[in-house]
């Protein structure tokens, strides 16, 4: 950077300054040269003059102390010195700001006005400076780039696993639901099932009920059996004794034959035909 000088007020300004601005203006300087800068300006700003020396004085005061800010105002309030030198100071309080295309554009109207090493060594500086931290700017908003990327993917990982794990607890929660739901219907179906049956039990033992009829005792069952047993022994046994009796009395008289009964019931009327016994 080219060195900023401290320009004192011109020699028409002193001739015309009374004895109390010649000491001001002289500890201005002394505190300048102490490196007390904030001192010095408020010194040169306490004077009643308002030539452009004086403006350009503080804005150098302000420069050295790193006020850039207050250094430009005042040198921008102090047209009248060398055009080429006020813009090149001016270029340089931008550039210590990074403000870097204020910066070249100050140095570049200071190099239309006249050729100087230092305001073309500035410039060059400048563009350099911009190109590097525009290159530095890219490169850190790629890298962010990319740190975002792997933290989005990052995040889309753990967001897949979180709703994966969802999802298979959702799962297992809606497979334990159905398998709930199965057994209660199961045990609904059996409930009902043995329910139905029992209502069919109940109604087949009212229609027994219903179709039953008076039972004989068994013991009046058995004699009526026996009764009847008896009875038909009784007449089959009469039919034995009269077949016996019967047999018996055919055995005492000789039945005459079918044959005989008949010649018998025909005695008298024998035919001329009729072959003899």
């Amino acid at each position: 950077m080219r060195r900023v000088i401290l320009v004192m007020l011109g020699t028409g300004a002193l001739l015309h300054a009374g004895l109390t601005d010649f000491k001001t203006i002289k500890k201005a300087h002394h505190a300048y040269e102490a490196k007390e800068y904030g001192k010095s300006a408020a010194l040169l700003n306490s004077l009643d003059t308002k030539s452009p020396e004086k403006q350009y004085d503080i804005g150098n005061a302000f420069y050295k102390d790193k006020k850039y800010d207050d250094a430009i105002t005042a040198y921008e309030k102090a047209e009248g010195v060398d055009e080429a030198t006020r813009l090149h100071n001016i270029g340089n309080s931008q550039f210590q700001k990074k403000e870097w295309d204020k910066a070249i554009e100050s140095y570049e109207k200071a190099l239309e006005l006249k050729e100087d090493e230092d305001t073309r060594f500035n410039l060059e500086l400048a563009k350099k400076q911009k190109q590097q931290e525009e290159q530095k700017k890219q490169e850190q908003q790629e890298q962010n780039k990319d740190q975002q990327q792997k933290q989005d993917q990052k995040q889309n990982k753990e967001q897949k696993d979180q709703d994966k794990k969802e999802q298979k607890q959702k799962n297992r929660d809606q497979q334990k639901k159905q398998d709930q739901q199965k057994k209660d219907q199961k045990e609904k179906d059996q409930k009902k099932k043995e329910e139905q049956k029992k209502k069919e039990g109940d109604k087949e033992n009212s229609d027994v009920q219903k179709n039953k009829k008076p039972q004989e005792k068994k013991g009046d069952k058995k004699s009526s059996q026996s009764k009847e047993q008896k009875k038909m022994s009784k007449e089959e046994k009469l039919k034995e004794q009269e077949l016996k009796r019967l047999m018996k009395k055919m055995g005492q008289k000789k039945t005459p034959t079918m044959m005989y009964q008949m010649g018998e019931s025909k005695k008298g009327q024998r035919s001329e035909d009729a072959k003899p016994w």
